[in-house]
């Protein structure tokens, strides 16, 4: 393997060990002993649920080859998994705020579970009964986990900053060390023990159950609104009321579906942009790489969040810039960098430059992820959290399907420049988040009665 990549990931690895090594107390919040527990308990439990996710991910496409499906069957089973997140995980991640997050967590390990199993079976319709489950898993996990901590953490009366340190702590471990542990894991279940494409699903299957024991033993239950018994159909109205009726929510909305939308593009585009003349590139080690540079993207906003200024609505605008020009770079180099005329042998000079980008990109990503969550938790009404955050992935899962129909009709730059400009589109619809919501404090502080008849569905 050639010495850049080395070269990359050593020094992303020496910037997060100097960021995290050299916090001083300022850089950090005192918290109790008490917090401390509970942190370490959803910080466990998240971390478990991200492993089984993880060690699935890098064999999915390759199992489903393995089977003997081609590339259009395989897009197919792709799409039915966001679709199934789209309808049936938009509804089941609804209930969680009826029925109780925890319950909800617990669905998703045994969603997940029975998704795992079905990747024994070569046959398709079992294949998709596996990606539908797998949907619905996924919009669990990306719902209901937070909502169980932002209500958690307020029943318990802990400061409202706190929840930075948690979501900065889950996003740093979960979705930076542990991916690229469980990268490492899987490799040396296929590869080195030899057990076939099947082992990564098994052993996520097994270590979702024990996430699931912890929760069960550990956690108490939490609902949305439980004073009101409403049927689903009302609480899907109660949430459309609420993202119409408070312009900062629906904001967040579409920042989150323009982000995400192109970070999931961007999962499909990397491989072949960065070998788009049959280069021989390491595929495991840049995907170690990416999640390395996502560490140091939730390092940097652990530091952001833990200080007062600058603020999340201010800071992201920056972010979103910065990811937009990131991706910006396969059109650029298509233009200035003259294409290499050999086909295979090593990464190109223009890969190595869209590699660096890239990683630009996935740090970003690491910012992200604890920003959102914190605007989340200020923004979103907590008796309809569950229901709202599942409606935020509507646009997510129709935009990512359209793209998976279409990957192959259009050029990669085409793609790439269309993440770009959603990804500026973002910038510009944070920019009007951050002076709404300077505008609110003004009015709760000077009106505050008149504040609160205007918002009455703000946090």
């Amino acid at each position: 393997m050639e010495i850049f990549y080395y070269l990359v990931f050593g020094s992303l690895s020496s910037i997060v060990a100097v960021i995290e090594f050299s916090k001083s107390n300022k850089d950090r919040i005192n918290t109790p002993s008490i917090f401390n527990s509970f942190k370490n308990n959803y910080l466990l439990v998240y971390s478990l649920m991200m492993a089984g996710d993880w060690l699935q991910g890098p064999y999915v496409y390759y199992l489903y080859s393995t089977y003997g499906y081609g590339k259009g069957e395989i897009g197919q089973l792709f799409i039915a998994g966001f679709g199934s997140s789209m309808f049936f995980g938009t509804i089941v991640g609804s209930l969680a705020d009826k029925q109780g997050r925890k319950r909800a967590c617990v669905t998703y390990c045994i969603t997940y579970i029975l998704s795992c199993i079905t990747k024994h079976s070569p046959q398709y319709k079992v294949l998709m009964l596996g990606r539908i489950l797998g949907g619905i898993s996924t919009s669990l996990l990306f719902s209901a986990f937070e909502s169980w901590l932002v209500a958690e953490h307020n029943k318990r009366g802990f400061e409202q900053q706190w929840l930075s340190i948690t979501f900065s702590k889950a996003i740093f471990l979960g979705n930076g060390l542990i991916a690229i542990l469980a990268g490492l894991a899987g490799n040396v279940l296929v590869d080195t023990f030899g057990l076939g494409p099947v082992a990564p699903f098994d052993a996520a299957a097994c270590i979702l159950a024990v996430g699931m024991a912890v929760i069960l033993s550990s956690w108490t239950e939490n609902y949305g609104d439980p004073s009101e018994n409403k049927s689903l159909l009302a609480q899907f109205k109660a949430a459309a009321v609420a993202i119409a009726s408070d312009e900062k929510i629906a904001l967040l909305g579409a920042i989150q579906s323009l982000f995400e939308g192109s970070m999931y593009t961007f999962v499909f585009l990397w491989t072949p942009a960065l070998s788009s003349n049959d280069e021989e590139i390491p595929h495991g080690f840049i995907f170690a790489t990416f999640m390395l540079a996502s560490m140091l993207g939730s390092s940097i906003a652990s530091r952001l969040l833990a200080n007062s200024s600058p603020k999340a609505e201010s800071y992201m605008q920056v972010v979103f810039s910065v990811s937009a020009v990131s991706l910006l770079l396969p059109i650029v180099t298509n233009f200035f960098v003259e294409p290499s005329k050999v086909r295979g042998g090593g990464i190109s000079f223009s890969g190595s430059i869209q590699l660096l980008g890239f990683c630009a990109f996935e740090a970003c990503v690491g910012i992200f992820w604890p920003s959102i969550m914190k605007m989340r938790s200020q923004y979103i009404p907590e008796e309809a959290r569950s229901t709202i955050m599942n409606f935020f992935r509507i646009p997510l899962n129709i935009f990512v399907c359209v793209v998976l129909y279409n990957v192959n009709a259009f050029p990669i730059t085409i793609m790439f420049g269309m993440c770009s400009i959603f990804l500026f589109v973002a910038c510009i619809l944070q920019w009007r988040l951050m002076v709404i919501a300077d505008k609110t404090k003004i009015e709760e502080y000077s009106y505050p009665n008149r504040a609160s008849e205007v918002e009455p569905l703000s946090i």
